[in-house]
């Protein structure tokens, strides 16, 4: 059984500034003009989440992003729609969960492994490619703010 460390060691995966961790794997040569600046066409990381780091804090990118579940799971996530709903989505292999989601930009997302999980390994697709200009984590006091209907749900998913 490969283990969450075996993954960190056989991909070169480092901490994530969202918890977890991670590695670039793919960088377009292709570049889009974009409102924040030129971008790759697409990027692509390894990103796992694992019982020492089990969560991914709230954050939003201008992009879209792909996840696709590569091995381990589940791992739930949670994304604050742009009407300011919740919605929760299981990344997974068993009935009413999904092995894809995609995540449209300027949606918050977060990500948690359940508790009984050791680790979750899931690659990202970033169209146009990631940049951290077009990166925002969620603080509390904003979360507070902005969808305090959330706040019990969410409030240990932020920084």
């Amino acid at each position: 059984m490969t283990t969450a460390a075996d993954w960190i060691a056989r991909l070169g995966l480092e901490p994530h500034p969202e918890g977890g961790w991670f590695r670039r794997i793919y960088t377009d040569s292709r570049v889009l003009a974009t409102p924040g600046g030129d971008r790759a066409a697409a990027s692509s990381i390894h990103y796992l989440l694992e019982r020492r780091s089990p969560i991914g804090r709230l954050h939003r990118n201008r992009s879209t992003i792909l996840h696709y579940l590569q091995h381990g799971g589940p791992v739930d996530y949670y994304l604050v729609e742009a009407d300011g709903g919740l919605r929760t989505v299981t990344l997974g292999t068993a009935p009413g969960q999904q092995l894809f989601l995609e995540v449209p930009g300027g949606v918050w997302k977060a990500s948690q492994l359940p508790a009984d999980v050791s680790h979750a390994l899931v690659s990202e697709v970033v169209l146009p490619g990631f940049d951290y200009a077009d990166h925002d984590f969620m603080n509390l006091s904003q979360l507070a703010g902005e969808y305090p209907q959330h706040l019990q749900a969410l409030s240990a998913l932020v920084r």
